[in-house]
């Protein structure tokens, strides 16, 4: 079987201005802290010992585990979701949602690249390959976790949730339901949309019907599900004539 292309990375953000059609400055007016505004290593939380959690220390360790089908830039886009709903659910505890939805796709660097996209696609897929992804994954996290400090009694919880985050069809804790939601809600963002386009060869309007019919009757939370239709109504509306005929300096 030969191997499956590997889909681009996200296109070039636009971080810089062509230039300033307002004559004033306004720059001194920009708060230092945004409310919802991310940093990997400012967001992480504390744990009990009073140390935060080393995100960026598994971000270096997870990145070369998740170079394939864009598990890397899902995997950050869905960390960043996570922080959204625990921020709206006070309940859950971020020390193990985040490590454990950063973490929770490694388990696709032990299925041949070639056979990942089969896993998944609809139709039945391979349920096979997705628990071995989900064991693998678990196993590969307890490395990881221990190998930058985490707190121990989150380790196992993270790896419980880990194994099983994608064929468990119920969640077994607020925490798990946040990372179900997370993972699942990144496939209506925009870079959702564009790499599920690649993986199945299918146009805009086609991915988001499919995407969006796996996503919001499946989530756990009703965050998760205002988040979800958010997405899926602003993807809606780019794809509407009377938005893509409009002509933008």
């Amino acid at each position: 079987m030969s191997e499956i292309p590997q889909v681009a990375h996200w296109p070039a953000i636009k971080m810089h201005p062509r230039g300033r059609s307002f004559r004033d400055d306004v720059s001194a007016f920009i708060p230092k802290d945004a409310p919802g505004v991310l940093d990997l290593v400012a967001m992480a939380p504390v744990q009990p010992d009073g140390l935060r959690v080393d995100l960026l220390g598994m971000w270096e360790r997870a990145a070369p585990l998740l170079a394939t089908r864009d598990n890397d830039a899902h995997s950050l886009q869905a960390l960043g979701i996570a922080a959204a709903l625990c921020a709206a659910l006070p309940e859950a505890d971020p020390v193990v949602v985040l490590p454990a939805i950063l973490l929770h796709d490694i388990g696709w660097s032990q299925v041949p690249p070639d056979e990942v996209l089969a896993a998944i696609a609809p139709g039945g897929g391979r349920p096979d390959l997705v628990r071995l992804h989900e064991v693998e994954g678990a196993r590969l996290a307890r490395g990881i976790l221990t190998d930058v400090g985490h707190d121990p009694a989150a380790i196992e919880r993270i790896a419980a949730i880990i194994d099983g985050h994608d064929s468990r069809t119920h969640a077994l804790s607020i925490e798990d339901a946040i990372v179900k939601d997370s993972d699942k809600t990144w496939r209506v963002t925009p870079h959702g949309i564009d790499v599920v386009m690649e993986w199945f060869g299918l146009d805009r309007a086609q991915t988001l019907a499919l995407c969006a019919s796996r996503v919001v009757d499946h989530l756990f939370t009703e965050p998760g599900r205002a988040l979800a239709r958010g997405f899926i109504a602003v993807n809606s509306v780019t794809m509407w004539p009377q938005f893509t005929t409009l002509a933008h300096d």
